[in-house]
């Protein structure tokens, strides 16, 4: 899953990571001159790509869009997800689903034209679960449609069929989407099979602003997953401010298990795009979410049963505002949500659990801009609202963030939107170094193999040495931006650009790998 294991780390045991590689020149044809080198299979993604690989089972799964499609008769604007044998690259199945519900249109701002699932998929045992741009949680066969359609979902042709028409209606009971479906496609192999989906904008009434970005967690029985509620198109209020931010479904079955109670949806200030990461404080498992209001949560993973047939909660253990006291108030007055400059600002970084901590970035969309930031380290073993007491330090030398911190050898590397990269102690919150990679980073930082790997907008690829002395082994540049965070399996370093997926191996060869069907070249 994204960050390897439950408590988001970014940190891996792998080691023999190459810090030099080369991918050659894939979009016109693996040019011999400028072969790749150490690249053991690259593979045709979409035209622009935010979500991360996750490696399980031999498979290689991984989120786009629908830019160059692999089959022409699923054309158009869709949400995919991939998967590819880890071994060689070779194009497995693909979920390539159209867009029907979610639109720019009145109040409604949950989708853009040409955005794919932006969140990393997560897998477990048979299964892979996997948010869509749509506002649905998907339960998936690892297998595809190869093994057969194994149910109880069965209506994939009809799923991934484009509707003919489709309308927005106002009316009392809030905003409804209502659609004509078409003509059902033919399925092959090569297709996904959908084992369950839960769909969060009608059975939560969530209604994201901008995209769904949740990847989801899974412990036990259940899956722990983010709605992505937001504010609505025109920025002036939440238009589902009743719904819950956090809900946990039955792994097995997509029934609805419980709902957080913290009453997020009122405060939100933008949207809500963080995942929920997991840690066992006091022998007791504790779930955390970054909330749309700049808030830490943290709630007991345990659902309390509902009651009438209502769904459970997760109960509360504390909060913790991640915005110091002067983002929000400043000379008696309260300081409004502003996209430029300084403020209060969101959580859409994952928080990470280490040591009884919990590490989390303050930030905003990436579209925003630069802004004052702030790197948070809590104690996770504090209750109640803990914005005070539970604080044990801050870093404000940092700008807005996306990213996902790497905790590791008593280091705190974390990026941010402006492009520059952190080393700070994790014990106090002393910097230690920054770097400056010259262009804004929306991925996290990957620590493995004594290496620090982190992508950037400009397309490149640094490599830099983990520790407390600041030293860069390399940069690499790739075919297109990085807007993704590197993940290292089983030996081999996965790097995502906008429009490739990169295999890199020590051992890698400089022959083309298997990319699928002929697609044409995007700008």
């Amino acid at each position: 899953m994204w960050g390897g294991a439950p408590d988001r780390n970014m940190v891996s045991a792998e080691t023999g990571l190459s810090e030099s590689f080369r991918p050659g020149r894939p979009a016109t044809g693996w040019d011999p001159a400028i072969a790749p080198l150490h690249v053991k299979w690259a593979a045709r993604l979409g035209t622009d790509t935010l979500s991360s690989p996750a490696v399980a089972g031999g498979k290689v799964f991984i989120g786009t869009n629908n830019g160059a499609p692999r089959n022409p008769v699923l054309g158009g604007d869709r949400y995919v997800l991939m998967c590819f044998d880890e071994g060689d690259g070779h194009f497995l199945w693909q979920l390539a689903a159209p867009k029907h519900k979610l639109l720019q249109s009145g109040k409604l701002a949950g989708d853009y034209a040409g955005l794919g699932i932006c969140s990393s998929p997560a897998v477990d045992g048979d299964c892979v679960y996997a948010v869509t741009s749509q506002c649905d949680v998907l339960c998936l066969s690892v297998d595809g449609l190869a093994k057969g359609n194994r149910g109880p979902f069965i209506d994939e042709a009809q799923y991934l069929a484009r509707p003919v028409d489709e309308k927005v209606v106002e009316g009392p009971g809030g905003t409804k989407v209502t659609c004509i479906p078409g003509a059902p496609v033919q399925l092959s192999a090569s297709d996904a099979d959908i084992l369950w989906g839960f769909d969060m904008a009608k059975e939560v009434q969530s209604w994201p602003h901008d995209a769904c970005d949740c990847s989801v967690l899974v412990c036990g029985d259940y899956l722990y997953v983010g709605t992505s509620n937001g504010i609505d198109a025109t920025h002036r209020f939440v238009v589902s401010p009743d719904a819950p931010s956090l809900i946990v479904l039955d792994k097995h079955t997509g029934k609805l298990v419980a709902v957080d109670s913290a009453n997020i949806g009122p405060r939100i200030l933008h949207g809500q795009w963080s995942s929920p990461s997991l840690g066992v404080v006091n022998g007791r498992a504790l779930v955390f979410y970054g909330g749309g209001d700049g808030f830490c949560y943290a709630f007991n993973a345990k659902p309390q049963p509902g009651v009438s047939g209502r769904p459970g909660s997760l109960p509360l253990v504390w909060s913790c505002d991640c915005n110091p006291a002067d983002y929000r108030v400043r000379n008696g007055k309260g300081v409004p949500y502003k996209t430029k400059g300084d403020g209060p600002c969101e959580i859409i970084a994952t928080p990470v659990f280490h040591d009884n901590r919990v590490y989390v970035s303050i930030g905003q969309d990436p579209r925003h801009g630069p802004g004052k930031g702030c790197l948070n380290c809590i104690d996770a073993t504090k209750t109640g609202c803990i914005s005070d007491t539970g604080v044990i330090w801050r870093y404000q030398g940092i700008n807005r963030s996306l990213s996902t911190v790497s905790v590791a050898d008593g280091l705190v590397y974390a990026a941010d939107i402006a492009g520059t990269v952190h080393c700070l102690e994790a014990e106090t919150g002393q910097p230690l170094w920054k770097h400056d990679t010259g262009a804004p980073i929306w991925g996290s930082t990957l620590v493995a193999d004594g290496k620090v790997f982190v992508g950037t907008e400009a397309g490149d690829l640094w490599i830099l040495q983990a520790g407390r002395q600041r030293k860069v082994l390399g940069t690499v540049r790739m075919d297109s931006p990085v807007y993704t965070t590197p993940v290292a399996a089983n030996g081999v370093l996965y790097v995502t650009s906008e429009k490739w997926l990169y295999a890199v191996g020590l051992g890698g060869t400089t022959a083309a790998p298997p990319t699928g069907p002929s697609v044409p070249t995007h700008k």
